[in-house]
């Protein structure tokens, strides 16, 4: 069975995690990456290499498996009927993507709030809805409005705010080189969009040192 290359002692709801490969796509990635080093003027056969290909296949498959997730399951799994209607926020979720243009990785954190509308959702799934997007090739202003939409498309909230802060090592290690400059994107439906004070509320919250 295809799914067999999964380990699924973590599988909840949609959410996995990866500790077996596919072993074709690991052949097929590796023999590339053997052919790269020889490029850039290494010797892929000596000691400290021999594995490398390998090991770049590996981290690559885990670090782009949410291709294999389906967002919205992990919150339609999840929900719950509840009488609340007032602001949840989940903050300081940490973020690990990898920039769709340059392959290096950015990282840093979301937060995320929406009012529910009927439907809560438990709160472990935030966090997981946003590893299920940033485990792809990405860029940062997609990856926002993915978020966002996702939890709009499947809780049909009375709105959703979503505020990501990451670092870039396209920036930091290329290119202009400005190790600390943090990228700050942001996506509002419904009641964030059209509500000031709703807004205003959302983001006092996210900056407050209230733990």
């Amino acid at each position: 069975m295809e799914n067999d290359k999964y380990n699924h002692d973590d599988e909840v709801l949609g959410y996995q995690k990866i500790d077996r490969y596919d072993e074709q796509k690991i052949s097929a990635v590796s023999a590339h990456y053997k052919d790269i080093l020889g490029q850039l003027g290494e010797d892929p056969e000596r000691e400290g290499l021999v594995k490398t290909p390998e090991r770049v296949a590996k981290a690559l498959q885990y670090l782009t498996h949410g291709y294999d997730i389906d967002p919205g399951e992990i919150l339609r799994g999840a929900m719950f009927k509840e009488d609340y209607s007032q602001m949840v926020v989940v903050k300081d979720i940490e973020v690990f993507s990898m920039c769709e243009h340059h392959m290096l990785p950015f990282f840093g954190k979301a937060h995320i709030a929406y009012i529910p509308n009927g439907h809560i959702v438990g709160l472990s799934k935030i966090p997981r809805v946003v590893d299920a997007f940033a485990r792809r090739l990405q860029v940062q202003e997609r990856l926002t409005n993915e978020i966002r939409d996702c939890i709009q498309d499947t809780l049909k909230p009375a709105g959703v705010a979503v505020v990501m802060e990451c670092k870039h090592l396209c920036m930091a290690m290329r290119g202009v080189q400005k190790q600390n400059s943090v990228t700050t994107t942001s996506a509002f439906t419904g009641g964030f969009l059209n509500n000031d004070k709703t807004r205003a509320e959302f983001l006092r919250l996210i900056t407050a040192n209230l733990h």
